[in-house]
């Protein structure tokens, strides 16, 4: 409603410039809400990307920075290194207590958390009238999507802490070695981890079901030539498939990207991507690294108040 009454009487030409004022006066950011929630109405079908930011309204830190992550892990500021000098595959073969008192930590902290609201109201909000239901194409890999969600409508394309493999790749291993996967919880249940030291004990670790030698957390770390990507292939696929069929019906395709930073860029790469076929709108949801394509739509907004709004 008009605030001054007395002007109910004015002519058309001023109405419009008070409706002007008032657009102006909108925040910039309810507007932008305002935009997003327009285009996920309107679109056939949603892809849901995201990265860290996605799961820090659940309490899991995001290692953004040296600091954030020493915070994290105390043990190993100490050590003074960085977070990609520590999620990097050489640590199983030089110093294996050390490698996996960092994996088996991260194990036990994303299973023992609870995912956020957010995740079920994301998709509720996306699967309602739409021509397909959503896709999930995440960088996490804490597992927390398949709590609530199908597996075959997932991609986690630096791989899953609930999977292991076979550390031994490159060695002189069986093909078998070089092609299983495994669900992680019976043996990473069994590591006898130190809390102070942040070391596990070398007998409980983990071992491959095929050769018996030290198996790895099925992730993409850094430096790592030796990540068996035959699980992510398969949801690539299933992804790829996907977005063929929103292109080739023509659909209009909204994305919503939470929390995908630029230190790797992988998510927002993607998202980019698909924000480049025609009908396509880029929802970017992110307090910091919020810079989004032109024509599409940035919320410099933490995942869980973004998705709320």
């Amino acid at each position: 409603d008009d605030d001054d009454d007395d002007d109910d009487d004015d002519d058309g030409g001023d109405d419009k410039n008070d409706n002007d004022n008032d657009n102006d006066a909108v925040d910039p950011v309810e507007r932008a809400v305002a935009r997003a929630a327009a285009a996920i109405a309107a679109a056939d079908c949603v892809l849901l990307t995201n990265g860290a930011g996605l799961g820090v309204d659940s309490g899991l830190p995001d290692f953004r920075g040296k600091e954030g992550f020493w915070r994290a892990y105390p043990p190993i500021q100490k050590l003074g290194l960085a977070f990609p000098e520590v999620s990097t595959p050489k640590w199983f073969k030089d110093d294996p207590e050390f490698a996996f008192g960092f994996w088996y930590h991260r194990w036990q902290l994303y299973n023992d958390t609870k995912q956020h609201d957010g995740f079920q109201l994301l998709l509720d909000m996306c699967r309602n009238g739409k021509q397909q239901p959503p896709f999930v194409y995440t960088s996490n890999i804490d597992g927390h999507w398949h709590r609530v969600y199908d597996e075959d409508k997932i991609t986690e394309v630096h791989g899953s802490i609930n999977f292991l493999q076979c550390c031994q790749l490159g060695e002189n291993v069986g093909e078998g070695c070089k092609q299983l996967i495994w669900d992680a919880a019976d043996q990473m249940k069994k590591v006898k981890f130190d809390e102070k030291t942040f070391r596990a004990d070398l007998d409980s670790l983990p071992k491959c079901m095929l050769c018996n030698g030290l198996a790895r957390p099925n992730v993409m770390m850094f430096s790592d030539s030796t990540f068996i990507e035959d699980r992510t292939d398969a949801q690539e696929e299933r992804f790829e498939k996907w977005l063929s069929k929103a292109k080739q019906e023509k659909w209009k395709i909204a994305i919503i990207e939470i929390g995908a930073g630029v230190g790797v860029p992988t998510i927002r790469m993607l998202s980019e991507r698909v924000a480049r076929v025609p009908n396509a709108t880029l929802i970017r949801v992110n307090p910091r690294d919020k810079q989004v394509l032109d024509g599409h739509i940035s919320l410099p907004l933490g995942g869980l108040d973004a998705i709320k709004r």
